[in-house]
């Protein structure tokens, strides 16, 4: 009984995240989205386990084409490794501060959040972990720094609790 309290506990402290992204309507720059995403973006990043060691780096190319409604967004990873991933998000903007989007590897629907210079993106994706595909949610968090500089955090979990972080550094062409 006391393990199931305390994975209670722990889920319910999870899910309390003390950001918000209506907490950034009043700062600046403005990121918008399927502004800074349109054309070429390049990216470079790194994923840390769940005690924070640096486990892969990736360099990525991102290309965007925004029609009014929709984002499509090719993104191509090199991870450190060898592996190259791709994959295509289609970015659906629902009114100023909400979006949705899928990709072949995501679970249902992306929920996207932008106020000020965040932009929130909460989603499943599928991973490949050992010859399995695992689903992980993402807690994706990018912030504007200026024109051409944003800075992505990603908290990644499995039932609640915290299994990997990805921090990514993003420069518009």
């Amino acid at each position: 009984m006391r393990i199931v309290t305390l994975l209670i506990l722990i889920l319910t402290l999870n899910s309390c995240s003390g950001m918000k992204p209506i907490d950034y309507i009043n700062q600046k720059p403005r990121l918008i989205i399927e502004d800074y995403l349109s054309g070429n973006v390049k990216a470079w990043g790194i994923l840390q386990n769940r005690s924070g060691k640096v486990i892969r780096q990736f360099s990525a190319n991102l290309n965007g084409k925004w029609d009014g409604k929709q984002l499509v967004l090719d993104e191509k990873f090199n991870w450190s490794d060898g592996e190259v991933q791709t994959r295509q998000w289609k970015i659906n903007k629902i009114d100023e501060n909400n979006y949705e989007g899928t990709a072949n590897d995501v679970i249902g629907k992306a929920k996207g959040y932008s106020y000020g210079p965040a932009f929130k993106f909460e989603y499943v994706l599928l991973v490949p972990v050992k010859g399995k595909q695992m689903k992980i949610t993402f807690d994706d968090w990018i912030f504007m720094q200026n024109d051409k500089v944003a800075i992505n955090r990603a908290k990644m979990t499995k039932f609640g609790i915290k299994v990997a972080e990805l921090t990514v550094l993003f420069v518009k062409d």
